[in-house]
């Protein structure tokens, strides 16, 4: 029973078991069926996720075109970079104004602790990777899905580069899916060194200590540490590369350059210990040298504030900015086919390729050098600075550049100073002005301004000798004239010196002279000489106006180009155009620019020495002998002064063989410069003091250069020749008789004296005076107004040297110069026909007086015509015009002219009673047979000296320094010594203001 029992139980385990085993089975069926199903719905689910993907990623960058190779490289390596100005002989000034601070490197000048940090920081998987690490993309995906707190990144160096360089810093998908297509592309056309050299020079690192924003880790190490990139140390390199996740709250300098405070500075030092941390972590340093850098004090090395280029030398770096960009425009306009003459006059096209010009200069990182001496530079910066006599400084209105308020503003009196090498044209160094702060227009080289009597040797002497109109020492007549209302006068307003040799004319700075002596050449446009040195905005009034010839330009001159236009007679006659920069590189060392010298002859190289003898007088005798005697060295100087209208500007500019020095000064807003209260000296004192002091300066630098050795030479064709000194004819018997024989240069190759002096008049010697002048007495003048005189000239020769513009005669006797000493002392009277006119006569007791009668009156015969007899009682002088008569007598006057004619009787008066009737009026040749009518007709005078070609007006636009370099003042006219001055073109007031 047992047994069958036991055997049930087993029977019964066994179809338990047999049951267990097929529902097991089935379940395992089931199991796996439902893995299968699952298995297909996943692998259907990731074929179909993966699909939208593709599509959605497909649709992301449908419009991203497909770059070439070249094309990519090109934009990776496409770097704004900033460029540099440099001091003459590759000396560093600084970087150009920018938004940005670049310098390209190498990365075999990067030190290797900087890119383990950058590698163990940003990209740890850089050297594996293929563009992109995927669970990095798509851990940021879901981050960005779930709108994550936390955003832990995933961008790759590579597509780093591609955000930066390719695309922009747009957040969408877009722009990521086209960053994520790209750099896997670009990985396949650059090798990862170049990669990772290329981010390292594009990526920001936020600002420097001059406040800049800087990028590229050659800037950040030299803006941040003040070293190379090679140079950086551990601490210092895991600073720098940890500032690019927050450039501006990382960086240790605010935007004007100062070092944060403590607390603004810990963020980045936290960052620091950050990438430190990480970069042991991936095993580029041990714990030793962890543990060292953590406890490096970094701040130690900031470098301190550091002062832009444009802070401390603001005129030069702006003067270079712009002639780059002059330089730049014209080469992209020269590769464009557009000819150079087209961009200067056709202002659109020009304004283009100077926007094209700018935006290359500021981001292409050219090497820009510069012609400047730096210590010659610094040392006329603290001369200038320190000068004490420049005037008084006037406080007037205007406007806040920030706030646009109204506020009181200082207007000093301004300089502008150059310096040039002769025969280079190199610009050594200049004066831009007293205070950048106060106005950055560079009165160097854009104030255009009248430069006065600077004006007289480059458009009237030089061009009078080339012609061969005269040689240094010719007669030029310094008598007053009149066109319309305008009568210009000398700097000394009164002063007419009569005939004067061109010397002295030129080295006294005599308007008149010069006025008359341009008047002679006016015919054959000298002002085209000035075009060929470089008088840049010379107007069509400015070639025919008779004023030019001492400054009224339409719209003046800077310094710059009328130092030039001197250097051109230290140069022989040739003018080389001044130039500031020397050559520009490209970031590779490419030279895209050189400057060549094309020097152009426009005088001879004898106009050249005469003209520069003429010019050492002044330094010697004439306005310019304070400037000379104020040098601490002796070199053979040739210069000139000058002076504008009112002194609202004064000039000196003067050269040796080597070098050209010019000053000017005067207010931004043209006023006089003369003090109101006589604290300073007189303006072209103070100009003198200036020049010489900037000289000085120079010459402490560089002593053998500023004042050689050598001397102007003189060439075989300057001859000395002699002449007439009164009619710059040869020399004949009566001219050496009366001691006027003299010798000067002359250019053998054009005009040399030959034809006889013919100035010199045939009469006996005798002399009359009229109205203080003596003339020659004719041959029928009453012997009795005559007395014995000097050698007198003839009228043909006072015609002939007064010409068209005229003036009194009498004016040509010579004074106040070196033929004042001769024994010429007469001139021939524009006499008429017509009898004098009748005086009138009165009575005073015993004193008999009368009027005054016609112009050409030599003097009174006095009668006595009691009881109805007229007998001569006495003749007198022109300038007597009263006497002592007896009492109880009844007396007239007759007037006698230089021709002998005589006046009717004056009414008669008697003394010791009334006033009588005037007897019939008779001819008093006809009482005195004696007294001959002249047989020959009388000369024809010009009083009035009306000229027939112009009025000598002048539009006189006269810019200024206010910013632009124009000021629209009054006052436009052509006076003698006016500057530009502004305004209109109507004919001139009648004003006597010199000029020097």
């Amino acid at each position: 029973m047992k047994a069958k029992i036991q055997q049930i139980n087993a029977k019964i385990d066994e179809l338990l078991a047999r049951t267990w085993m097929k529902r097991l089975r089935i379940s395992g069926s089931v199991a796996w069926n439902l893995f299968l199903l699952f298995l297909v719905f996943a692998l259907v689910g990731t074929v179909f996720v993966g699909s939208v993907g593709a599509g959605y990623f497909a649709s992301l960058v449908k419009d991203e075109p497909l770059r070439s190779k070249a094309e990519l490289r090109n934009q990776i390596f496409s770097y704004e970079e900033t460029s540099e100005i440099y001091f003459a002989n590759d000396i560093y000034i600084g970087k150009l104004r920018t938004d940005l601070d670049r310098r390209e490197t190498s990365l075999n000048n990067v030190a290797p602790d900087v890119i383990n940090a950058v590698l163990a920081t940003e990209d740890e998987y850089f050297r594996e990777h293929t563009g992109i690490v995927p669970k990095a993309v798509i851990r940021g995906l879901l981050q960005d899905v779930t709108n994550s707190a936390t955003q832990t990144g995933g961008s790759t160096l590579t597509q780093q580069l591609i955000k930066n360089q390719v695309l922009t810093n747009e957040v969408s998908y877009e722009r990521k899916a086209k960053e994520i297509l790209l750099a896997m592309r670009l990985e396949h056309f650059m090798t990862k060194e170049e990669i990772l050299e290329a981010y390292l020079n594009i990526i920001p690192y936020g600002r420097n200590s001059s406040g800049r924003n800087i990028a590229g880790i050659e800037t950040a190490a030299e803006g941040i540490f003040g070293i190379k990139a090679k140079e950086l140390s551990l601490p210092q390199a895991a600073y720098i590369a940890g500032i690019p996740q927050a450039p501006f709250a990382y960086t240790p300098f605010t935007n004007t350059g100062e070092l944060k405070s403590e607390k603004a500075l810990q963020p980045g030092i936290d960052r620091m210990k950050t990438v430190l941390y990480r970069m042991k972590e991936a095993g580029y340093i041990n714990d030793a040298q962890y543990q060292e850098a953590l406890d490096y004090d970094i701040t130690a090395d900031f470098r301190g504030p550091e002062m832009r280029a444009e802070d401390r030398y603001p005129w030069l770096t702006y003067e270079l900015e712009n002639r780059a960009k002059d330089i730049i425009a014209e080469k992209l306009a020269q590769e464009d086919g557009i000819d150079a003459e087209r961009l200067k006059s056709e202002k659109k096209l020009r304004d283009k390729y100077t926007i094209l010009a700018d935006r290359d200069v500021r981001s292409k990182g050219y090497r820009i050098y510069s012609t400047i001496n730096k210590d010659m530079y610094d040392a006329m910066q603290k001369a200038a600075q320190n000068f004490q006599y420049y005037g008084h400084t006037y406080t007037g209105k205007g406007k806040d550049p920030v706030t646009g308020e109204e506020i009181d503003i200082e207007m000093p009196v301004q300089v502008g100073s150059i310096l040039i090498e002769n025969t280079t044209g190199r610009i050594l160094s200049f004066v831009g002005g007293r205070d950048f702060k106060t106005t950055q227009v560079n009165h160097a080289t854009q104030a255009y301004r009248s430069n006065g009597s600077t004006m007289k040797p480059l458009l009237v002497y030089a061009p009078a000798i080339e012609y061969g109109v005269i040689g240094a020492g010719s007669p030029l007549v310094d008598v007053k004239f009149s066109i319309g209302s305008w009568s210009p006068s000398n700097y000394i307003t009164s002063d007419e010196r009569g005939i004067i040799p061109a010397r002295e004319a030129l080295a006294d700075s005599q308007n008149i002279s010069a006025l008359r002596l341009y008047n002679d050449i006016l015919n054959r446009r000298p002002a085209d000489l000035l075009v060929k040195m470089g008088f840049s905005k010379l107007h069509p009034d400015d070639f025919t106006n008779l004023a030019t010839g001492i400054g009224a330009l339409h719209e003046g001159v800077t310094v710059e180009e009328n130092t030039n236009a001197f250097a051109t007679f230290a140069n022989g006659g040739q003018f080389v155009d001044s130039y500031m920069i020397d050559r520009i590189e490209d970031q590779d060392g490419n030279i895209i620019y050189q400057h060549e010298v094309a020097p152009t002859q426009v005088f001879s190289p004898e106009t050249s020495y005469i003209i520069t003898d003429m010019l050492r007088d002044v330094l010697t005798q004439g306005t310019g002998t304070l400037a000379r005697n104020s040098l601490k060295f002796s070199s053979d100087f040739a210069a000139k002064t000058g002076t504008s209208q009112e002194y609202k500007d004064v000039w000196l500019v003067g050269y040796n063989p080597n070098i050209s020095l010019g000053v000017w000064m005067g207010y931004d807003q043209p006023r006089t410069l003369y003090a109101f209260n006589n604290t300073y000296s007189q303006p072209s004192v103070r100009v003198n003091r200036l020049w010489a002091t900037l000289m000085n300066a120079v010459y402490d630098v560089d002593p053998q250069f500023i004042d050689p050795q050598t001397s102007f030479k003189r060439p075989p064709n300057v001859v000395s020749a002699s002449f007439c000194g009164i009619s710059g004819l040869a020399p004949s018997a009566a001219c050496s008789s009366a001691g006027l024989v003299r010798s000067d240069l002359f250019n053998a190759k054009v005009f040399v004296p030959s034809k006889p002096d013919d100035s010199f008049g045939s009469g006996s010697g005798s002399v009359v005076t009229i109205k203080g002048k003596t003339y020659n007495a004719l041959s029928n003048t009453p012997a009795e107004f005559t007395r014995s005189g000097g050698v007198g000239i003839n009228q043909a020769f006072i015609t002939r040297m007064l010409g068209r513009l005229g003036g009194n005669p009498a004016n040509l006797l010579p004074k106040n110069s070196s033929l004042s000493n001769s024994s010429v002392s007469a001139v021939d009277f524009p006499a008429d026909s017509s009898p004098p006119a009748t005086v009138s006569a009165t009575v005073n007791g015993s004193t008999l007086s009368w009027s005054g009668s016609s112009n050409d009156v030599v003097g009174y015969r006095i009668y006595n015509v009691t009881n109805g007899g007229r007998s001569l009682v006495t003749s007198v002088l022109e300038s007597t015009q009263s006497i002592t008569v007896a009492s109880g007598q009844a007396y007239v006057v007759v007037a006698v002219d230089i021709t002998g004619l005589t006046s009717a009787q004056s009414n008669v008066v008697s003394t010791g009673g009334s006033e009588s009737t005037p007897e019939p009026e008779e001819n008093e040749e006809e009482q005195e047979p004696d007294q001959e009518t002249p047989t020959t007709p009388p000369a024809e005078g010009n009083d009035n000296g009306t000229e027939e070609n112009g009025n000598g007006s002048t539009n006189g636009n006269g810019s200024n320094s206010n910013g632009n370099g124009n000021n629209n003042g009054n006052g436009g006219t052509a006076n003698p010594g006016e500057g530009s001055n502004g305004g209109n073109t109507s004919p001139p007031p009648p004003t006597n203001t010199p000029t020097q």
